[in-house]
């Protein structure tokens, strides 16, 4: 890997951009990281590889002049330890984000009394039917939330009596180093609250909450959609302090057996007989709200689409109504009796020339094809 140039390196083109050049580096600094390589050596040099080819790359003046000259015009640079755009400055910030810390635990570290074992916010999720997603409807919500426990304040611990984490030695974190750079993670005994119970409690069994039941009502808007998300303020987990979260109510939409949606608007197929396409007929098709009538084209052709603006179905956020589509989907008779096949003889007839396109194409392209026998 180390005759491989930077490019190679990170599994990138020559000519990447910045923001795929940053994804490559994440992508393979996680694979070769320390943390989940213990002892691996090949993957600590390969590690050490990538944040190299990275300093480089993710600064303009440094990858213009490696582009040039290679690794030779970066001597005398002052090698990584500049301080640029895509430098050191970059990695940390990353390594905060994929690790949870970085540098030797420079960041700050919440309070083990004050911090929570589960979040706040929760989620439920809804079915509704189509109908209701469209016009909206009320519906009840019944749900488990947690409590924290009142006889241990939420530690888990009987009393509320925690002991300091030996492995951690109460600071949440482990450290290990490599090379020049020192790394964190949480730590793996305590889970980063740096205290453990010296014995649970009864009350919560050491889980630090208990669970209850309860139930809301919510008004469903008009126009809600599979996946959308409805917050029901201050319904949500209750958390040492007595604050609540919210609770957040996820909808997933029934199809239904005619109408097929696609974000506002509404498709809907209607079978024509192949007389009423010819003809142009005028038929009576449903809608959200009602009838409506379709004027169809004479020679109206399959799967030929209709639009009626404004018939679709209203914006969850009231930005007015999508359209309702009908597309027509022509039927013809699977058998002809004697008198249906006489009378479709005399109307082709009635149309002369016209009703036998196929003739001029079908006899130049048989003539052509006599002629490579000849």
């Amino acid at each position: 890997m180390e005759n491989l140039s930077y490019y190679e390196i990170l599994e990138v083109s020559q000519n990447a951009d910045k923001t795929t050049i940053k994804k490559a580096y994440r992508a393979m600094a996680k694979k070769y990281h320390p943390d989940k390589n213990s002892g691996d050596a090949d993957a600590e040099q390969k590690f050490k590889l990538c944040n190299e080819a990275y300093q480089c790359l993710s600064d303009e003046k440094q990858r213009s002049i490696y582009d040039r000259y290679g690794k030779e015009g970066l001597q005398g640079m002052g090698g990584g330890s500049r301080r640029s755009s895509g430098g050191f400055d970059d990695l940390g910030s990353m390594f905060e984000e994929m690790f949870n810390g970085f540098g030797g635990g420079s960041t700050r570290r919440q309070n083990p009394a004050d911090m929570e074992k589960y979040p706040l916010d929760m989620n439920v999720d809804m079915h509704i039917s189509f109908h209701e997603a469209i016009f909206g409807c009320e519906k009840e919500v019944e749900f488990s939330y947690k409590s924290s426990c009142k006889d241990c304040k939420g530690t888990g611990a009987k009393n509320g009596k925690l002991s300091t984490c030996k492995q951690c030695k109460g600071q949440g974190q482990v450290y290990m180093k490599q090379g020049f750079m020192t790394f964190s993670q949480t730590c793996p005994v305590c889970n980063g609250v740096g205290s453990a119970p010296s014995e649970p409690c009864k009350s919560c069994h050491g889980d630090g909450y208990t669970k209850k039941k309860e139930t809301v009502t919510i008004k469903v808007p008009k126009g809600i959609d599979s996946d959308n998300r409805l917050r029901v303020s201050g319904k949500g987990n209750i958390g040492k302090r007595g604050d609540r979260g919210d609770l957040y109510v996820t909808f997933a939409v029934q199809p239904d057996k005619h109408f097929q949606r696609d974000g506002n608007d509404v498709y809907i197929a209607i079978p024509v007989f192949f007389t009423q396409a010819v003809a142009g007929e005028t038929l009576s098709i449903p809608s959200l709200t009602g009838e409506l009538e379709l004027k169809l084209d004479v020679g109206t052709k399959d799967k030929q689409h209709f639009t009626f603006r404004g018939e679709g179905i209203e914006d969850v956020h009231g930005h007015g109504k999508g359209d309702l589509i009908a597309q027509v989907n022509i039927t013809y008779p699977k058998k002809l009796n004697d008198e249906q096949l006489e009378l479709l003889t005399k109307l082709q007839e009635s149309f002369g020339i016209e009703s036998k396109p196929h003739e001029s194409v079908l006899d130049s392209a048989i003539d052509k094809m006599k002629s490579w026998f000849k």
